[in-house]
Formats: structure tokens, C-alpha cells, sequence
């Protein structure tokens, strides 16, 4: 079994947009796919429920008090969506449940700063130090013409973790969210652009595996 956990502390990073789309493209490919969401704003929950029946199945399952409940033994893929301000002994309870982190990134400040302790947190878990947890970095909403794009970039420099994906500012994920879709349920000539963006954090998934 797979299985991603798409954390960051800093709230309005992405972490939805990353586990819903990446949930999405397991899906569309003939996976048994399950969503889990700890966040107790439940947007990922709240994406499935506007999810057509037509649409490639994502599953999901109940949400204990401190954890999510481990999904069917049939389960091959399971990505976890997390709240902000995750740390601590709950996030040591959930590195257990994943072998990927993948950490969203926004090209601000504030985001930046934050992300900064998160991975050092991160990586004083003791699941993350026997590398039982391969960690990675999408950076998001990323205009590349901007100033906070370069700051951006001078950080990732610094961390020493892969930076699979460098995803763009644009609305299709928003509108494609509405519906309960990802991108990947789009036609190519709406989200060819997006989709693209996407196949370097894909190739990552798969060599982790």
C-alpha cells in the first residue's frame, strides 16, 4: 500500500489542492484509492461528497479523535490531508501511518519561516530519521516573474529535500474543485498545462515506491 501524508503548519498553503489532485491522478490510473482528512476544517471530505459517481472512485473513511482509522487491507493508495499547526505527538501518530511526505510551499514569507521549523521538526521524528519516510517539496502557486518566487527558490536551495514540483497560480484548480474533480478528470485541453506541472512530483511517487 501507498501511502502519502501532505502536511504543512501554515494554513492556506495548498494541502487540499495537493491531496485531492494527487488522490485524483491515483485514481484515474485504476487504483483503490482512500482520502483520508484530519484537518478539522474536512475539505478534502467536503470535495468527495460534490465527487460524481461517474468520476474514478476515491474513498474515504471515519476520522478518530486523534488519527485517522487505517483503511481496508484492498486499499493501494491512501493520501492523508492534515491540519494546520500539526505537530507534536499527533504528528509522530500519523508519520506511522505513511511511508512520503510531501510539504507544501507557498512563495511568502510567512510561509517560508514556518516551513522552516516545520522540517526541522520533521526531522526529529524518529520515523523520519530511520528514512522510513521519504520527504519532498511542491512549491505552489508559484508565478516564477515575481520576487517572492526567487526568495522562494533561494530557500528550497538551502533545505537539501527534492523539489518535485513547481505548480502554478491559476484558477482550474479551483473550478475543477467545485465539482469535486482534479485535474486530472479534466479534458487535456483545459488542464494540459497543469497536468505537465504535475509529472515530475508523479515520477517521484513512483521511484519512492
Amino acid at each position: 500500500m501507498e501511502t502519502f501524508l501532505i502536511a504543512n503548519p501554515k494554513g492556506g498553503v495548498g494541502k487540499s489542492t495537493l491531496a485531492t489532485n494527487l488522490a485524483g491522478h491515483f485514481a484515474r490510473q485504476g487504483n483503490r484509492v482512500m482520502l483520508g482528512d484530519i484537518d478539522r476544517q474536512q475539505s478534502s471530505r467536503e470535495w468527495l461528497k460534490l465527487r460524481s459517481p461517474a468520476l474514478p472512485r476515491i474513498a474515504s473513511w471515519e476520522i478518530g479523535p486523534d488519527q485517522p482509522a487505517r483503511p481496508p487491507k484492498d486499499t493501494t493508495h491512501v493520501v492523508l490531508d492534515t491540519p494546520a499547526g500539526l505537530h507534536g505527538k499527533k504528528l509522530g501518530l500519523v508519520l506511522k501511518l505513511v511511508r512520503r511526505v510531501i510539504v507544501p510551499l507557498q512563495p511568502s514569507i510567512f510561509d517560508i519561516l514556518a516551513t522552516r521549523q516545520f522540517l526541522g521538526r520533521l526531522f526529529e521524528e524518529k520515523e523520519i530519521r530511520k528514512r522510513e519516510a521519504f520527504v519532498a517539496i511542491v512549491a505552489m502557486r508559484v508565478d516564477a516573474r515575481t520576487r517572492a518566487a526567487a526568495e522562494l527558490e533561494r530557500f528550497l536551495e538551502g533545505t537539501g529535500l527534492p523539489v518535485v514540483a513547481h505548480l502554478r497560480d491559476t484558477q482550474v484548480y479551483v473550478q475543477a474543485a467545485a465539482h469535486g474533480m482534479s485535474i486530472f478528470d479534466l479534458p487535456p485541453s483545459r488542464a494540459a498545462q497543469d497536468v505537465e506541472q504535475w509529472q515530475p512530483l508523479l515520477d517521484w511517487a513512483r521511484k519512492a515506491a
